[in-house]
This record gives C-alpha cells, sequence and structure tokens, in this order.
C-alpha cells in the first residue's frame, strides 16, 4: 500500500451520515460525510464532510482540524462568542470540545481528525519516533538532508555538482 494518498475532498462523493436527533436546534440539516484516508495506526482519519442548511449542536469526540471547502458556516462556541468560517478558512477544535453550528445554505469541509492521548503518552511517542530516526537514518538521505527543490529541465543537480 502507497504511503502517499491524493484525492479532491471537493469532488468526493459522500455518504449519507445524519445527525442525532436530539443535536438539531432549528431545520433539518442533511449530513454527508466519507472517509478518504487513515493513518497506519489508525489514530488519525482524514474526512470530507457536507451539511445542508440548518442549526445544530456538535460534540467533539476527536481532535479535529478542519479547512472549509466551500458555503459557510458561524460557530458559536461553549463562550457564545460566534465565529464565521468561509472557503480557505480552517479551526481546530480539541477533543471535548462542543459547539453551534449554524449553517445558512450548505457548508463542504475537510477534516483531519485524531484521537487525543494523554500527554505523556505523546511525550513519550516523541522520544520513540526520535529514537527510531537516529537509529534508522530515515530522515537523512545519503548522510545528507533530503532535498525538496525540483531539478529544473536544463539546469545541472545541486547534488551532482556538490
Amino acid at each position: 500500500m502507497s504511503r502517499l494518498f491524493i484525492a479532491a475532498p471537493g469532488e468526493v462523493e459522500l455518504d449519507p451520515d445524519p445527525i442525532r436527533p436530539d443535536w438539531v436546534i432549528e431545520g433539518d440539516p442533511q449530513v454527508h460525510s466519507k472517509c478518504v484516508a487513515r493513518s497506519a495506526d489508525g489514530a488519525s482519519s482524514v474526512m470530507a464532510w457536507a451539511s445542508t442548511a440548518g442549526r445544530f449542536v456538535w460534540c467533539y469526540k476527536v481532535d479535529e482540524m478542519l479547512h472549509i471547502i466551500s458555503g459557510e458556516v458561524f460557530v458559536t462556541d461553549d463562550h457564545g462568542a460566534v465565529r464565521r468560517l468561509g472557503p480557505g478558512d480552517m479551526a481546530f477544535f480539541r477533543a471535548g470540545a462542543r459547539s453551534i453550528w449554524h449553517v445558512p445554505h450548505a457548508v463542504r469541509k475537510v477534516a483531519m481528525c485524531r484521537h487525543a492521548m494523554p500527554r505523556p503518552f505523546g511525550l513519550l511517542l516523541r522520544i520513540w519516533n526520535n529514537l527510531i530516526d537516529q537509529i534508522t537514518g530515515f530522515s537523512n538521505v545519503e548522510g545528507k538532508l533530503l532535498d525538496t527543490r525540483r531539478e529544473r529541465p536544463g539546469e545541472q543537480s545541486r547534488l551532482a555538482s556538490a
């Protein structure tokens, strides 16, 4: 299986994913979603998600970073502050957060969802990953940092001339 996945979340065909009826405040919002990618350990996923007009409560069981692709939503946080999110905007909701979403017409987003872990476990995971990197040299290529710049046609490679 490839370690790289590319998708156009604005064009992904979504499946019905109804909101819990007790979360709906106003209207009849119809939600659709699809998981488009998942990490090898299952702790993270990328979701494409859309909703029609309505007002509803949303409770976050996982950390979620979202990016609005189209439409708009007015999000009310637990302090009563209202923020508008439109195309190109992003937001981050920690696991356990609750908000009220008011979707005037329709909204579509892509979301990176991650199961939260206690801080000490996160620290141990980062230490582990750094140790593995040092042992395997994963982030080095032939002892040099990976050069991510692309060669232009007719231009001599920087690595070849070094």
